[in-house]
């Protein structure tokens, strides 16, 4: 290069004109310095040439003219040159604008020579099925499309063409990858139709593994598979195909798998290079899967992919980062949650299940399916302590809940004598068995002086003979066993249950008094039992804290029970009052046509005054009238035992309602006596029923009146009792 501006610049006349311009500086240089030493002659030798003074005035004339012309003279020059010099610079200029041209179109031409040999040699890789040297030629290919485009022409048509070109092959590539992946992974799936919701929808899956090629087969001389894999990885394609396989794999192998016990999966080989995963049915009587099965049916799935699809970690990788998250809550929702202890007793075993967790996604991560750091499903089981609780307590709440909504007709009796059934409790800690100790050993003189004095009856703070709902008795049993469970629980769990047992007392509090609502004013007796029911817990609430503290961890200050004490005798009292005013406003409302029990001598007055007194028939009259009528009916026929043969008297026996005609009338009112509003109406049936028969329709509806409060339902109930 330096070569050809130096012929250049030769060639304009340059160098000559430096060469002069040098001369006239160095003639310059001289006159100064001639002018300078005669200056200085003329200095020095003044007075003794003073004489000749004219003729030195003279010379530096002569010389000051000369060295006038010579700056002349190198001004011309000057100016000349710095015109020559600006042409050659433009004249340069134009010819590094030339090359730089010509470098570009050596470039484009060198690029395109490029992309012609890759276009070449992708479309003969591509024909041989060595499709990793096409994927890399065609990135070559593009490569050099790129560099074309950032070329300041790079709207030329061609440009555009190789564009167009480039983007056909890349599709063309695809295409055939996954072609060849369809043929090396063939899935058989369930009809479209088909709802995946049993077990039978699951069993035509099946996946046909294909490695591709065979020993003797010369037309593949390398594994396809992995080539396949390579070339769409290269080409940005590899985590598209792996998720939409992820998806298939997921929804039709693996999950069923973890949902279903009865499902298993079976290998098998069809081939040389062919391998088969497909979904199997057998018999179980369980109802959620085990951890163990689940692990391992997990693994056959995942360990065939590892060795004969996925052995590539990478690719391993992400399948596994694609699947894992949904695959790790579908374990913990359909497996792991019901494998969590049901008791406390039951919580040292599960190790054996963390052990299990532990191996599998070490196996996973083995495989390069699981990251290093992700261990999801074994978090979830060496938590079980507080899974445990959360479990119980829920159960708990459920069970609870249950009770307070169920009947309360169902009662139990409960005598002074009656106890809590508390299980035994483990020894309380050191501490605590040296201060009883203590306490016995200073309170032995105090009981011995106080013996022969009063003692408290041993009914003090007694609970008095009630009937009580057995669903509430069955409440106060689930609350024990709830405490008792907490005793031998860890301290996280134990506190968690104490609360939850709490929780039922308050929900009690709430659920009961909505829920049972109207039957507390239409049900006398029910009010009455819920008073007997709210008093009997708050009764043990009183003790049941104390009993079970020394066994809890939890803080001092923790008041237990005892403040819900007041809050459950308020409740009982309420709604104990509001039934008594119910009656009381029923009797003022009745006994208030007796005309206040005056003048009874008078016929009408007392006739008013019975009636108004006849109707209450109490709960406890209705329900003796009723066993008397049963009695009666039950054991009246076998006062007609004419034979010796007790069998042979039957016939007799059953021929009572022809001999007494009020027969039937008797067996009504014992069912009248025992039923409700809606039975009673059923059985009169528009007038056609066997209380039709029995009664009339005044005779019914006074016989209503007297059993059932005036309510709607009794206005409703008596509308219909007509013929």
């Amino acid at each position: 290069m330096s070569s050809f501006v130096t012929e250049v610049l030769a060639s304009s006349g340059k160098l000559e004109k430096d060469d002069l311009a040098c001369k006239i500086s160095k003639l310059s240089r001289k006159v100064e310095e001639t002018k300078e030493e005669v200056t200085d002659m003329i200095n020095k030798k003044y007075i003794e040439f003073i004489p000749s003074m004219e003729g030195a005035e003279e010379l530096l004339d002569q010389v000051e003219s000369v060295s006038k012309d010579i700056d002349l003279l190198k001004s011309c020059i000057e100016n000349e040159v710095q015109q020559n010099l600006h042409d050659a610079v433009t004249e340069y200029a134009k010819l590094k604008q030339q090359l730089e041209k010509n470098t570009a179109v050596i470039d484009l031409l060198q690029h395109l020579q490029e992309f012609d040999t890759a276009i070449e040699e992708y479309h003969r890789a591509l024909q041989e099925k060595n499709y990793v040297v096409a994927a890399k030629q065609h990135g070559k290919a593009r490569a050099s499309v790129n560099a074309l485009k950032a070329w300041k022409d790079s709207e030329l048509p061609l440009v555009r063409s190789l564009s167009s070109e480039i983007t056909i092959q890349r599709e063309n590539l695809i295409y055939h990858l996954g072609e060849e992946w369809q043929k090396l992974a063939v899935w058989k799936l369930p009809s479209t139709k088909t709802e995946l919701t049993s077990v039978k929808s699951f069993l035509k899956t099946a996946l046909h593994l294909n490695r591709g090629g065979s020993k003797g087969d010369e037309s593949v001389p390398h594994a396809l598979l992995p080539s396949i894999l390579q070339a769409l990885s290269i080409q940005g394609e590899l985590h598209k195909k792996i998720k939409l396989f992820g998806q298939v794999l997921f929804k039709y192998m693996l999950k069923p798998l973890i949902i279903y016990p009865s499902l298993v999966v079976e290998v098998s080989s069809q081939a040389e290079q062919e391998t088969v995963l497909s979904l199997q049915c057998t018999e179980t009587k369980a109802d959620h899967p085990d951890p163990s099965q689940v692990y391992t049916k997990v693994l056959t799935v995942l360990k065939t992919l590892h060795e004969h699809v996925f052995d590539e970690k990478k690719v391993s990788e992400i399948l596994g980062d694609l699947i894992w998250e949904e695959m790790s809550e579908c374990i913990i929702r359909e497996c792991l949650v019901h494998s969590i202890p049901t008791n406390s007793s039951q919580l040292a075993e599960y190790s054996e299940v963390i052990k299990q967790t532990e191996d599998f996604e070490g196996s996973l991560k083995k495989m390069g399916y699981l990251a290093g750091d992700s261990a999801d499903l074994l978090k979830y089981a060496r938590n079980v302590n507080c899974h445990f609780a959360s479990k119980k307590c829920q159960d708990v709440i459920v069970a609870a809940r249950k009770l307070m909504t169920s009947e309360m007709h169902n009662t139990v009796k409960i005598t002074p004598e009656y106890k809590l059934s508390i299980p035994k409790l483990p020894s309380p800690s050191g501490g605590e068995k040296e201060r009883k100790e203590s306490c016995k050993k200073s309170g032995h003189y105090d009981q011995q002086s106080l013996e022969n004095e009063k003692q408290l009856s041993p009914s003090t703070l007694c609970l008095p003979v009630c009937r009580i709902s057995e669903s509430v008795h069955q409440l106060m049993d689930l609350a024990i066993q709830t405490l008792s469970e907490a005793v031998g629980s860890s301290p996280q769990c134990a506190v968690q249950l104490f609360y939850t047992v709490r929780n039922i007392f308050h929900l009690f509090y709430d659920v009961v008094p909505t829920y049972h609502k109207d039957n507390f004013l239409k049900l006398p007796h029910l009010a009455a039992i819920q008073h007997n029911n709210c008093m009997f817990i708050a009764h043990h609430l009183l003790t049941l804290g104390f009993q079970f503290k020394p066994h809890l961890p939890l803080k001092d200050g923790v008041a237990y029970f005892v403040d819900l004490v007041p809050g459950f005798r308020r409740l009982g009292a309420r709604c104990f009052m509001a039934q008594m005013n119910i009656q009381k406003a029923e009797m003022l409302e009745r006994l208030s046509t007796a005309r206040n029990f005056s003048n009874l001598d008078d016929e009408d007055n007392y006739s008013v005054a019975s009636k108004a007194v006849r109707q209450d028939i109490s709960n406890m009259d209705g329900e003796r009238l009723r066993t008397l009528c049963q009695t009666i009916t039950e054991e009246g026929p076998l006062v007609f035992n004419p034979l010796p043969d007790e069998n042979k008297n039957k016939k007799y026996q059953e021929e009572v309602p022809v001999y007494v005609k009020k027969w039937m009338t008797l067996k009504e009112i014992s069912m009248v006596l025992n039923a409700n509003l809606q039975e009673i109406v059923d059985r009169w049936a528009e007038g056609k029923g066997p209380l039709a028969l029995a009664f009339s329709c005044n005779e019914m509806k006074s016989l209503i009146r007297a059993l059932f409060k005036n309510t709607e339902r009794r206005a409703a109930a008596l509308a219909k009792i007509v013929k």
